[in-house]
């Protein structure tokens, strides 16, 4: 059975979805794609308290690593691009190109573009690491406002962890 809670911090309201096997899904109010149903509330499940407790220690600063089962369902080639932004360190960012290079297909950067849209589990799976080769933000399904705090989110915490 899916269940939801929600909770609030520097984002606003982010609602967290998962069932037994693990999270589903993290989701902003600012979404472009928002489920119409996230199942059943249930702030004491254990998956999501996890997840809830990680995520705050990850704004607070204190975590720059996840250790959350994850059962998001996608395709076997958004699987494959989403277990390679689980690669990007923390405080660093890549380019489409590079996450196409680190699948295996260099020239796979306009669908690995797609597969990182589709990424339902923002921040643990850091989709938001991936900027234009340029270096100029490019779309993020919880809008450019948030990858932009993430990422500053991140470089003030990784200097100041050196």
């Amino acid at each position: 059975m899916n269940v939801y809670t929600q909770f609030e911090n520097l984002l606003g309201t982010v609602t967290v979805h998962g069932n037994d096997d693990g999270l589903l899904g993290i989701w902003y109010e600012s979404h472009a794609r928002q489920l119409s149903d996230f199942g059943k509330q249930a702030d004491d499940h254990p998956i999501l308290q996890l997840t809830v407790t990680q995520l705050q220690e990850y704004f607070n600063g204190q975590r720059h690593e996840f250790s959350i089962p994850l059962a998001a369902n996608g395709t076997e080639f958004q699987n494959k691009v989403w277990q390679a932004l689980t690669t990007i360190p923390y405080g660093e960012t890549w380019s489409y190109k590079d996450l196409a290079i680190a699948i295996g297909n260099p020239k796979a950067s306009q669908a690995v573009g797609g597969a990182n849209s589709k990424n339902p589990i923002s921040i643990i799976v850091p989709c938001h690491r991936v900027i234009g080769k340029n270096g100029s933000l490019t779309g993020y399904a919880g809008g450019l406002d948030i990858k932009q705090r993430l990422l500053n989110l991140e470089t003030k915490h990784h200097r100041l962890s050196k």
